[in-house]
């Protein structure tokens, strides 16, 4: 993410271990709430893309690179990089700012984080407006680890296998995951890519995957988001639903019908358990950039200013 002409400022936060968050406050200082955008991945990061959903006329957003993610350093870092550490890194955040409660806007993994700061600190959390729902449960991972997805993409999951010793074809993703975390760098290349070409062949209802040179490309993000998921995202199982009677907040929760990364099974038993959400269902699949579910967010966002 750059700065632009509604930037208010750039700064890097310390959180401790080592870590320093790049953080970009940006539209209108003097609106009535503060949104926090929380990226997916883990690891993607975050980048001008991200801003089409806000006015920034209207809003005043901060947005920042999760640890080992973006702009933040050092660069694809798995030490004392958890999900506990990301929860108290807004804390910190929100705190350096004096921003006593924010808006949670997020999508997919920014979701999940967005759901587990709620249940630990509630009272900064005025609201949350999430996409493409995941709360980091065991049956949601093993969606795409196991290949549950593949009636619907089975060209997809036999590329895959087609990347993988036929030895390892009951755990695929155990065995390029293994090679991600490893020591070989030109391993890990190779895994983080065949992983990265499976889940990018099931985002979007184009049914186009971007092609990328995989000599030039970058394997850190994919494997800080292939750590999270081989620890579970560091949560207990079904942490986010077994605890989501507790989020007293208004939450709206946006989910596309055909999400073949984010099943949307998991968006409708979340928003049964939810005491105060609204459930909102687009044409679409796990992208945000699908433009049923950019509008929704748009037309939802445009009441916190």
């Amino acid at each position: 993410m750059l700065p632009d002409a509604h930037t208010i400022q750039e700064l890097f936060l310390e959180v401790g271990d080592g870590h320093q968050l790049y953080v970009q406050e940006w539209g209108n200082v003097q609106a009535a709430t503060t949104q926090l955008f929380l990226h997916g991945g883990p690891g993607s990061g975050t980048s001008d893309s991200h801003k089409k959903r806000f006015d920034p006329q209207q809003h005043h957003v901060i947005f920042f690179d999760q640890r080992g993610s973006g702009r933040s350093l050092p660069y694809g870092s798995l030490d004392h990089n958890t999900t506990e550490h990301l929860i108290k890194d807004i804390t910190t955040l929100l705190d350096h700012l004096e921003i006593s409660e924010a808006v949670l806007v997020g999508g997919s993994w920014g979701s999940a984080l967005a759901l587990a700061y709620a249940i630990m600190h509630p009272k900064r959390v005025a609201a949350m407006v999430l996409q493409g729902i995941f709360t980091g449960s065991k049956k949601e991972i093993e969606w795409i680890d196991k290949g549950l997805f593949k009636n619907f993409y089975p060209d997809a999951w036999a590329q895959y296998l087609a990347q993988t010793p036929r030895s390892h074809h009951h755990n695929p993703t155990a065995y390029h995951t293994a090679r991600v975390l490893g020591a070989d760098e030109q391993v890990r290349q190779a895994s983080a890519f065949s992983y990265e070409t499976l889940e990018g062949s099931l985002m979007s209802l184009d049914d186009r995957v971007s092609t990328r040179d995989i000599s030039t490309y970058d394997p850190l993000p994919m494997r800080l988001g292939m750590y999270y998921l081989h620890n579970a995202c560091f949560m207990e199982d079904r942490y986010i639903l077994d605890n989501a009677h507790t989020l007293t907040m208004p939450i709206w929760l946006i989910q596309g019908r055909y999400d073949m990364v984010c099943p949307p099974e998991t968006a409708y038993e979340l928003h049964q358990k939810l005491p105060q959400s609204h459930l909102i269902w687009t044409t679409a699949g796990h992208r945000s950039a699908d433009r049923s579910t950019t509008d929704v967010i748009k037309t939802i966002l445009l009441q916190f200013s």
